[in-house]
């Protein structure tokens, strides 16, 4: 059976359980998933590190077939598992939706980042304010980006709902969820209404609400 390292509050471990929803696969009958990372621990034990030596989760080991990295693993599973067809395979969608998947992670998670850590990681005597108000109002410039992209097209790489979306949707549930915890420190949101269309879309059509959070994971 296949199995999957990692907590459900962790982003990379909730785009792997997402996706594996889409693809109609279920924890307990067509995979395992062992509860790692923070609290849990186990990502550190001489066994994970043999599988993953980063540390990190999610790790997937599916047979012989050992995977880090959370955009890896949804491109694995969407060549391997997507029988049905759940997502478009013509090479235009594909790499529209892999472009979108590299700028989550190149770019706009990196800049989120600083404010999701800050505000939910870090015990408040030693966030730095300065820097999560920042982070979070260059957020709202570069998802401008993809409201932009959206007002054209229903998904981001077009108008079939792709993996590209996972990691996007998941990144601006947390940019909401910031606002709407914390809205003196992360300044405003902008209203954004092509990605608040496109949210709306992914709650009402795909397996999202099966992963999203509804509350921010916070340290007291």
């Amino acid at each position: 059976m296949m199995r999957l390292w990692g907590r459900k509050s962790s982003i990379n471990v909730q785009k792997v359980l997402w996706c594996l929803a889409e693809l109609g696969l279920q924890e307990g009958k067509d995979f395992e998933r062992i509860d790692a990372g923070l609290n849990f621990g186990l990502n550190r034990t001489p066994e994970f590190l043999a599988l993953n030596p980063n540390g990190l989760v999610p790790t997937l080991q599916d047979g012989e077939i050992v995977l880090w990295e959370s955009n890896t693993i949804l491109r694995y599973l969407a060549r391997k598992y997507d029988t049905a067809k759940h997502f478009p395979d013509d090479i235009n969608s594909q790499y529209q939706s892999e472009k979108w998947m590299d700028w989550q992670l190149g770019t706009m998670w990196p800049t989120l980042r600083p404010a999701f850590l800050g505000l939910t990681r870090t015990p408040e005597n030693e966030r730095n304010y300065d820097l999560i108000h920042k982070a979070y109002q260059d957020t709202n410039a570069l998802l401008a980006l993809l409201d932009q992209q959206l007002a054209t097209q229903q998904y981001c790489s077009g108008n079939h709902f792709h993996i590209g979306d996972i990691p996007l949707a998941l990144c601006v549930s947390r940019w909401i969820l910031l606002n709407q915890t914390f809205p003196d420190k992360t300044g405003p949101r902008t209203h954004l209404i092509n990605i608040d269309a496109w949210m709306k879309r992914l709650e009402e059509t795909t397996q999202y609400n099966s992963v999203a959070e509804k509350e921010l994971n916070i340290v007291k």
